[in-house]
């Protein structure tokens, strides 16, 4: 309507003074109800004509839509694992800091088995010590060994001496069977220096790697009990947090409550526009916004990022094939929109619903040298029917409590 009346200034007015003032005819004499179309025929095309021109070039250039919000992300507040709830530390809804408890899982045999992990490390510890003395004790073997080798190995050497002086003052006999008790001795020693060998391995190596293996399963049983107890990932507000003790919960059931981080959706707004406009929408235009839950109010914005895929064009593998033709919906351009001054979403309520305008700014091209006359003349056209784009948003900003409120049966 208001594209209608600014075109007709320049069109059906001028048509009739002409024909009023120039012609000399009056309106309810030769310039009836029923002769208006052919007495001003010419206004009434003409101004059809830039209507339609003008609506097009407006919401092409600087395009709008009401399908804006400022979107939020939430956590879903599960366990890593499945239990009985045993302690709630927090109500239906409640600010919370991270590493904060939400609300704690029966644990005990998560505590059953980190007790057995303490147990194996003392006994592993233990063990060792029982190494130590084996070491101790196989020294202690050895030097006995060598002292009873030693004294039938000179007992011996002084019988062979003996007899290779006076060859039969010692049987035979005798001093085989100190070489046979030498020999024993030495076995004696080579087995005791075996268990010092096998003592000396199971303290360097053997009970060690035991040891590191109890003191990880003592971590995972100690991670596993701090699963049971579910804390806030992130500083936030948790909301319908209706899990209470006695309840049964694990991560294939509906979540416990959500939590929302802090600062979530109060720092830029996404808007879906068509995709008639992909090759207008560019980063850095500026835009304005009227939210419903601030009304009667003009947010500046900034187009901050143009997302450059269209959701409705997205598959997912399987076993059958993709047929176009499923395609109802168009689908959007999403863009990203940012607030052109500092706190400029205050008291806007997060995931509320918005209306956003864009505006194209030629500037830099129209102050460009090479660009010729005619062509600065319509960039300039263009810039400017951003002014009539920017009214229609003031006038929906002042309209859309009472839409909301009276017209749509509230």
């Amino acid at each position: 309507m208001l594209e209608l009346m600014i075109c007709s200034l320049v069109t059906i007015l001028p048509d009739y003074l002409y024909r009023r003032y120039r012609q000399g005819k009056r309106f309810g004499k030769e310039i009836t109800f029923f002769s208006v179309w052919y007495e001003l025929r010419w206004g009434i095309t003409g101004c059809l004509m830039l209507t339609i021109g003008l609506i097009t070039m407006i919401f092409y250039f600087h395009p709008s839509t009401t399908s804006a919000a400022i979107y939020f992300r939430t956590v879903p507040i599960l366990p890593e694992g499945s239990g009985r709830v045993v302690e709630v530390n927090v109500d239906f809804t409640a600010d919370v800091k991270k590493g904060d408890v939400l609300f704690r899982l029966d644990s005990s045999k998560q505590d059953a088995a980190l007790e057995t992990a303490r147990r194996k490390i003392v006994e592993v510890e233990a063990s060792l010590i029982s190494a130590r003395a084996d070491i101790a004790k196989a020294d202690a073997q050895i030097g006995e060994a060598k002292a009873s080798y030693q004294q039938a190995k000179d007992e011996l050497d002084v019988k062979t001496e003996l007899q290779r002086r006076n060859p039969g003052i010692v049987p035979q006999r005798d001093i085989e069977k100190l070489q046979v008790l030498v020999d024993q001795r030495q076995s004696g020693i080579d087995a005791a220096t075996a268990v010092r060998e096998s003592s000396l391995l199971r303290v360097s190596t053997l009970l060690p790697a035991e040891k590191a293996s109890a003191e990880a399963t003592l971590a995972q049983a100690q991670v596993d009990v701090d699963k049971t107890y579910v804390r806030a990932g992130v500083d936030g507000r948790v909301e319908q947090f209706l899990v209470r003790p006695g309840d049964v919960v694990n991560q294939l059931m509906r979540p416990a409550g959500v939590l929302i981080p802090e600062g979530a959706g109060r720092r830029g707004l996404q808007a879906g526009f068509g995709q008639i406009e992909a090759q207008v929408m560019k980063p850095g235009m500026i835009a304005e916004a009227t939210c419903i839950s601030k009304p009667w109010t003009i947010i500046p914005l900034v187009v901050t990022s143009v997302q450059d895929f269209i959701a409705a064009g997205q598959f997912r593998s399987g076993e059958l094939l993709i047929d176009p033709q499923n395609l109802q919906r168009p689908g959007s351009i999403l863009v990203f929109l940012e607030p052109l001054f500092k706190g400029g979403l205050e008291g806007v309520t997060p995931g509320s619903a918005c209306v956003v305008n864009a505006y194209t700014s030629n500037h830099d091209e129209i102050s460009n040298p090479k660009t010729g006359a005619l062509k600065g003349f319509a960039l300039h056209a263009v810039d400017a029917t951003a002014l009539v784009h920017a009214l229609l948003l003031r006038i929906q900003a002042l309209l859309l409590p009472i839409k909301t409120l009276v017209l749509s049966g509230h």
